[in-house]
């Protein structure tokens, strides 16, 4: 299995369709300070499943749409692919192209897709499994990353840690499912007062007909 090319559109400062083909062997991407090297890189990062906009140099997942600029209007969509080369049946897919979308638009709706098809992030992941492919599987290191890693506080390296391994999102699960657990308890304890409402009007009526 190999990566054979990016499919970029309305990503950051690709506001167009962009194609970005990738042949055997090392592929090196150079360019001057600005041209979207960075980009790249966050695009991979993002159609992985990165949940983070820290880790994508952003302050919320919506920034990674592509915002406008002298001449071009903002777009409301950015959607990336990764399309793969899995001749060699290294994904548990019976395909021999692998095409994985990720689409987010500006009102907050996000969808991912394999072989153009719609799935769950969960879906990507199990397929990914074993790989060393994924968001948390730290295929995409920024010099900034590296960086930031030796001049941080503790705190703030720990926080980079986490947000890298994927912590946060299982940390947003948890709360997730404690938050429904709080509303089972709740509708228990409702269903309980029911039961003794109820319990307590029939030995009433039992006493009235005695």
């Amino acid at each position: 299995m190999r990566l054979s090319r990016l499919e970029l559109s309305g990503f950051k400062s690709f506001a167009g369709s962009v194609e970005l083909p990738f042949d055997e062997g090392v592929t090196a991407i150079v360019g001057p300070n600005g041209c979207g090297k960075s980009n790249i890189s966050d695009a991979v990062r993002w159609v992985l499943g990165e949940q983070s906009p820290r880790l994508l140099r952003g302050g919320k997942m919506e920034d990674v749409i592509f915002q406008g600029s002298t001449g071009r209007r903002p777009v409301n969509v950015a959607e990336v692919s990764l399309v793969f080369d899995n001749s060699d049946g290294t994904l548990p897919i019976a395909y021999q192209e692998v095409v994985v979308t990720r689409r987010l638009s500006r009102s907050g709706q996000s969808d991912y897709l394999l072989n153009r098809s719609p799935v769950r992030l969960r879906d990507i992941q199990d397929m990914l499994r074993g790989t060393g492919l994924g968001a948390d599987a730290g295929v995409v290191m920024e010099a900034k990353m590296i960086e930031a890693l030796l001049s941080e506080k503790a705190e703030e390296r720990r926080a980079l840690f986490e947000e890298a391994a994927g912590i946060g999102l299982y940390r947003d699960r948890k709360k997730s499912t404690e938050r429904r657990l709080e509303e089972t308890a709740a509708d228990l304890a409702r269903l309980e007062d029911l039961i003794a409402e109820v319990q307590t009007q029939v030995r009433s009526l039992a006493r009235e007909r005695g």
